[in-house]
């Protein structure tokens, strides 16, 4: 049960991350999330690197206090929100956004449209016009772009 309990929260935080990408990160957050959008100089870091922080804490706050109460389900629910910011931070830092220069050569149509989403939602500098505000699950049509070939 503990294992489904991660398993399915993993898979509901792309929901979540969805909503708050369109409305708190491109809403009353955006002073912090700009700075992805409008790159200033050559910094490693981003005001937006902010929001690691922000979205790790309730993770860390299910995580202790389920393990106060003998591991119940928050415990659970915090391990299934932070193997989704690791494979967040993987994807989207790595992956997409080269901070580490690793699979930038990859043929893999899974990965090669979510990256081409993710160029599409930064195409827009604004912050009320968008799209593609999904992470692992991203429109269709960037999918069909990639395995119909």
């Amino acid at each position: 049960m503990n294992i489904f309990i991660v398993i399915l929260t993993f898979f509901l935080m792309e929901g979540f991350t969805w909503c708050t990408h369109k409305y708190v990160m491109h809403g009353f957050l955006w002073v912090l999330h700009k700075d992805h959008h409008h790159k200033q100089d050559d910094h490693p870091l981003e005001r937006n690197d902010y929001f690691f922080i922000i979205f790790a804490l309730p993770a860390i706050a299910m995580m202790y206090y389920g393990s106060t109460q003998a591991y119940n389900y928050w415990f659970y629910i915090g391990l299934g929100i932070t193997f989704y910011g690791m494979a967040y931070f993987f994807v989207h830092d790595i992956f997409i956004h080269q901070r580490i220069k690793l699979l930038n050569n990859t043929n893999n149509p899974y990965l090669l449209a979510i990256r081409r989403a993710h160029k599409m939602h930064h195409k827009h500098l604004g912050k009320n016009i968008g799209e593609c505000y999904g992470f692992l699950w991203v429109p269709v049509k960037y999918f069909k772009m990639y395995f119909n070939r």
